[in-house]
């Protein structure tokens, strides 16, 4: 089944179930990354669709594309990418208000205190400008201009960026490169499996035709139905609809309205959730996440419909999905990466990310030779975990943190209860304004204090040290900041053009 390796050890058999995203990241990731400890085969069946929409996604995947070896220009041009450097929230705290979550930093630290609380306060004495004034990437984003970061430590080099793609080019993007370096590609349908009858262990996947695949660890990536985590190993799902109400998305494309294409995406709160607008090079990717407990599929159809800038290019789809997350990600030889371990709805274009996540953690902890140390599953599960716990908590924030009382959706997530690990974080800012660390994890402290001060939720109290000064000459020095960051957004291309540059640099190298 496999070929011998030096010192009597043999390739681990790597068997993906599943296309799409989840599935050909994994096997392409594996596959590149332990050419020498694991031979992968992919079984999907082109009769099963995927759920794809124009996906947002985080500054993360730029370094699996570059850990892969592909050419960004390439990779953007086959998916229709734009730029984007964070996202622009609107109506969430109250209606008429909006903030941009950045990737990047708000101003930086002095004298061992971070800068939002020079920025507190100077709002305390009422001299303070917005706090996107003072972050590179939000003031670019705002300008319509892009170029990458500055490789080196100085204010251009304080942001970073991800990117928007049409996720159904992206998934046959990734299967193309995979099967260049080697993933052996299965079509058909799943019918059942073949377990060992000593310790329950998936031996091999049993298709349509009859034909086994065999293998010695297997990664569910068959999205929401989790044939093999869920179905066949009975792995209990945790539902978090109770703190993340919204379990529907009605998708719609249309088109671009004018030349201009921003880089960001567009979160705006509506009665009963809300939408997202995510540019693409060819389209504008348009859709209405919200509660079935709220609005009919048939109103949030008719809302997007609405709501939509350009001419739609084709009629809503619906999404129907459950937030929360199974109680292990790895259980016996099977490994759940993406939905079909987990789902949060992609306020915060985490989607992507969470698999990437999962395929980080499956190489780091990889069963050389095949014997899965129990220890490594344990570690894989408690990584997972947190990942999805912190990103839970990061959502519920957006949600919780409004003043907003115009509906019954809004009311419910303004009142609601929130896990613990959020409520000790909310009082850690309401007391010190300080910010909860962690080494891993996902959304550090710029992340947090845009949705802080972005939704009006300021503290009680701040770090007394930056009142010690004077503060006019506290308020000169953010000025010069303000003004360098508007210089460099100055001297930056229109996104649009950037992209243009981009693709002939591309067409030229051809």
């Amino acid at each position: 089944m496999s070929e011998e390796m030096p010192a009597g050890r043999r390739k681990v058999r790597v068997v993906v179930l599943g296309g799409g995203t989840a599935g050909w990241m994994t096997a392409a990731g594996i596959a590149k990354l332990l050419p020498d400890l694991a031979d992968v085969a992919l079984v999907e069946s082109e009769d099963i669709g995927i759920v794809g929409v124009g996906e947002a996604t985080l500054p993360h995947i730029r370094g699996f594309v570059e850990t892969l070896g592909i050419d960004e220009a390439a990779f953007m041009k086959a998916t229709h990418a734009t730029y984007k450097l964070g996202i622009d929230f609107r109506d969430f705290g109250r209606i008429g208000e909006s903030y941009i979550h950045p990737f990047g930093s708000f101003g930086e630290e002095l004298r061992g205190v971070s800068f939002h609380h020079y920025w507190l306060e100077l709002q305390r004495q009422g001299l303070a400008r917005p706090l996107g004034d003072y972050s590179l990437a939000v003031a670019a984003a705002q300008a319509n201009r892009f170029r990458p970061p500055a490789q080196d430590t100085s204010l251009a080099s304080t942001y970073g960026y991800a990117y928007q793609f049409d996720a159904t080019l992206f998934g046959p993007f990734i299967r193309e490169f995979g099967l260049s370096i080697g993933v052996e590609r299965h079509e058909g349908k799943v019918t059942s499996l073949d377990r060992d009858s000593a310790d329950g262990d998936v031996t091999a996947l049993v298709l349509e035709d009859g034909r086994r695949i065999e293998g010695d660890l297997f990664v569910d990536c068959s999205g929401f139905r989790s044939l093999l985590l869920g179905q066949e190993l009975k792995e209990e799902w945790e539902d978090w609809t109770h703190w993340l109400p919204c379990d529907r998305a009605a998708a719609m494309p249309c088109s671009h309205v004018t030349d201009d294409i921003r880089p960001y995406t567009t979160a705006t709160a509506m009665p009963a959730g809300w939408r997202w607008q995510i540019p693409l090079q060819h389209r504008m990717g348009n859709g209405y996440v919200f509660s079935s407990a709220q609005i009919s599929e048939e109103e949030a159809c008719e809302a997007i419909m609405g709501a939509a800038e350009g001419e739609p290019l084709a009629d809503p789809r619906i999404l129907r999905f459950r937030p929360g997350r199974r109680r292990h990600s790895w259980s016996h030889n099977v490994i759940g990466v993406g939905l079909a371990s987990g789902f949060l709805e992609p306020l915060e274009s985490t989607s992507i990310y969470l698999a990437q996540m999962a395929i980080t953690y499956l190489i780091e902890l990889f069963p050389q030779d095949g014997a899965i140390d129990p220890r490594d599953r344990a570690e894989f599960n408690r990584l997972v975990d947190m990942e999805y716990d912190r990103v839970r908590d990061f959502l519920i924030l957006h949600y919780h943190a409004t003043t907003r009382d115009d509906s019954e959706f809004w009311n419910h997530v303004r009142t609601m209860t929130v896990p613990d690990s959020l409520a000790d974080k909310l009082e850690l800012w309401r007391k010190a304004a300080r910010i909860e660390k962690y080494s891993d994890g996902l959304f550090y402290d710029a992340s947090w204090i845009a949705v802080y001060v972005g939704q009006g939720m300021l503290p009680e109290r701040h770090d007394t040290r930056p009142a010690l000064g004077n503060p006019q000459q506290l308020a000169q020095a953010t000025e010069r900041l303000r003004e360098a960051v508007l210089r460099e957004v100055g001297a930056m291309p229109n996104h649009r053009e950037y992209l243009r540059g981009e693709a002939a640099r591309l067409a030229d190298a051809a």
